[in-house]
């Protein structure tokens, strides 16, 4: 599928999305993400981290101090800042644009003075509607991500009637919410939640049915790095996921994704160098 090329409006100005698919690092400076949870708490072994993601080809870093996994706690406002703040001053000269992992306004508002262009919110303004005003006072890009309940419950029998039509209708609300309170069109990304309140056949339909996302002309995020549903198919515990995950990727990519959020950054930036090679052709790798 060929998809539109964009510019998405961040705070440090503006990042083309298309025709070669962006990647983005993850770096999760909590003890109990995942997938990475406690290998980044302190600072300085952190902004490594971050270096070593940018030398292996990240285009920008998503940094987060509150796992969203499922069954997960809410983290205070002030635990994710003394999280993250240091990480974010120290990284914010590594060249790439960072993104701040939170649904917090007072998180969002802290990390995006400290030098963050983005804002990445799995909740899709539904827990900090007001979130939206410090993103649009900041000038900053807005990643909106499909989700229900919250992390703690989400994954109790997520159920839908049409899970493509349903994730694409309750996106569209949340970029109404983000454009009622300002922020303009080109600074939103949407992210159709990849197992947020999904169940594995979910996530398959979404994957498989992602360009009805992609054609109502909104850049798209996919994160499917490491999942469950990879690990159910392949049963694999998360560290044996890369294979699995680097399909998946490639998979969004063909779809028409514009950015990949991804823990492997090295192998993916070379598959989706591929992928991008087989639908615009060579001259875009």
């Amino acid at each position: 599928m060929t998809r539109t090329d964009q510019l998405w409006q961040i705070r440090s100005g503006f990042l083309s999305l298309g025709p070669v698919t962006r990647v983005m690092g993850i770096l999760n400076i909590t003890p109990d993400s995942f997938s990475d949870g406690g290998r980044h708490r302190d600072p300085a072994g952190a902004i490594e981290a971050a270096r070593a993601l940018v030398a292996a080809g990240a285009d920008l870093l998503d940094i987060g101090g509150e796992s969203t996994r499922p069954g997960s706690q809410p983290v205070p406002a002030a635990e994710q800042l003394r999280r993250i703040l240091p990480v974010i001053s120290g990284a914010a000269g590594l060249g790439v644009p960072l993104s701040v992992d939170t649904t917090s306004a007072r998180v969002a508002r802290e990390a995006l003075a400290a030098g963050a262009a983005i804002v990445n919110d799995i909740s899709g303004l539904r827990f900090e509607p007001e979130l939206a005003d410090v993103v649009q006072e900041a000038g900053a890009g807005l990643i909106l991500m499909h989700s229900r309940g919250t992390p703690r419950d989400m994954q109790h029998d997520p159920r839908y009637h049409n899970v493509v039509t349903e994730v694409i209708e309750e996106l569209d609300e949340a970029c109404r919410r983000a454009t009622d309170r300002g922020v303009g069109a080109a600074h939103i990304v949407v992210d159709p939640g990849i197992g947020f309140a999904k169940s594995m056949s979910h996530n398959l339909e979404l994957l498989r049915h992602l360009d009805r996302l992609v054609i109502r002309g909104r850049p798209v995020l996919v994160g499917v790095s490491r999942k469950s549903f990879i690990g159910r198919i392949l049963d694999a515990g998360i560290e044996e996921r890369l294979e699995g995950s680097l399909a998946a990727a490639t998979a969004a990519v063909l779809s028409g994704a514009h950015v990949v959020r991804v823990h492997d950054v090295a192998a993916t930036v070379r598959a989706v160098r591929v992928a991008d090679a087989i639908r615009n052709g060579p001259a875009t790798t």
